[in-house]
């Protein structure tokens, strides 16, 4: 797997994931309530806080069906629900990134549109790509013309359609493209996430970083991006909000600041398990192990001057800082060269 840049952080299979709070609209149209969960985002030790840029009107037809659970979010409509959040326009998202930078954190939102392209290719160090836009055409070439690093959401996609959108980034400029595995549900029941087809998109693109966008519900056991991190997701994003109590929109599935850090914290140890080592060695804390837990080659019996080791009369016992087992089959037949007591280590000056 290559290597890539997001901002200061070089990503690959070796090195921590890149992690993204997804704030999306979760702000509310509040400026002050954005640059608080910039604040904790970078607190908990996140790589990028992240938006969406879209106006309702230019998105989705008046009548256009939901498709999320309308018991988590009972807006019947796209439109409705989009309306009521698309309140940032661009003078907004400019003072959203230049607070990021103060926090040194990267401040990334997603285009659906092309006019939002435009601008934001200039703040932003990549370009994510919603699952919903995976066949949009004329977005993936405006998006791969900027000849930015491009997030790939692929929710609700297959094979063909995933290769189909690289191409077209791919013959516009775009170099390199992580491919985010996503399921489009909101919220994405655990049984659901197929996290399993990570390894899937290791196998069929292998030489792109593969990453994961997280829809699940918040849970106090296991996150699922930290699941996603050992199956080898590095980059990795997830909805983020200052309270996960609030109905509607994307609250009910996002992490909070708590959840933040215990992914950081999970995906820590995980590293600290996984360790640095690529082959099977032993390590420099084994070597004392190595000396005393295992074996020499042992008298089993007092043995007389002349006597003929054999399996009669040796044995093998801890410590190993004698002759090793490994040489049994030397030892043996060997003659004595002087009295040996019981339950002593044999010796090199013991045998001709």
């Amino acid at each position: 797997m290559k290597s890539i840049r997001i901002g200061n952080k070089i990503i690959n299979l070796n090195n921590d994931p890149y992690i993204i709070a997804e704030i999306g609209v979760n702000h509310g149209g509040s400026m002050d309530l954005a640059k608080k969960m910039i604040s904790q985002i970078k607190k908990s030790g996140l790589n990028a806080a992240k938006f969406q840029t879209y106006k309702a009107e230019n998105l989705v037809i008046k009548n256009s069906p939901a498709y999320w659970n309308l018991k988590n979010e009972k807006t019947t409509t796209q439109y409705k629900l989009f309306k009521k959040f698309d309140k940032f326009n661009k003078k907004e998202y400019l003072k959203l990134h230049q607070y990021c930078k103060t926090k040194k954190i990267d401040f990334l939102s997603t285009p659906f549109d092309i006019d939002s392209i435009k601008w934001l290719k200039n703040i932003m160090p990549v370009i994510k790509i919603a699952s919903a836009d995976i066949n949009n055409k004329p977005l993936l070439k405006e998006i791969g013309k900027t000849n930015k690093t491009v997030l790939l959401s692929t929710g609700a996609s297959n094979l063909n359609e995933i290769r189909y959108a690289i191409k077209i980034l791919n013959d516009n400029g775009t170099k390199d493209v992580v491919i985010m595995h996503c399921i489009l549900n909101y919220p994405t029941e655990n049984i659901n996430a197929n996290l399993g087809m990570i390894e899937h998109l290791k196998k069929k693109f292998p030489n792109n970083i593969i990453g994961y966008s997280d829809h699940t519900l918040p849970s106090n056991l296991i996150s699922p991006c930290v699941v996603a991190y050992q199956l080898g997701a590095r980059v990795i994003e997830k909805h983020f909000t200052f309270n996960k109590k609030l109905s509607g929109n994307d609250h009910y599935h996002s992490m909070d600041f708590s959840d933040a850090e215990s992914m950081i914290r999970q995906i820590k140890k995980i590293q600290e398990l996984i360790g640095n080592s690529k082959e099977k060695m032993f390590i420099k804390s084994e070597i004392k192990s190595r000396k005393y837990a295992r074996r020499s080659i042992v008298s089993k019996v007092e043995i007389n001057k002349g006597d003929k080791f054999s399996e009669n009369n040796l044995t093998t016992k801890r410590p190993g800082n004698g002759i090793s087992p490994t040489q049994w089959d030397q030892v043996i037949g060997k003659k004595s060269k002087n009295k040996i007591k019981a339950d002593e280590q044999i010796k090199e000056k013991n045998f001709t």
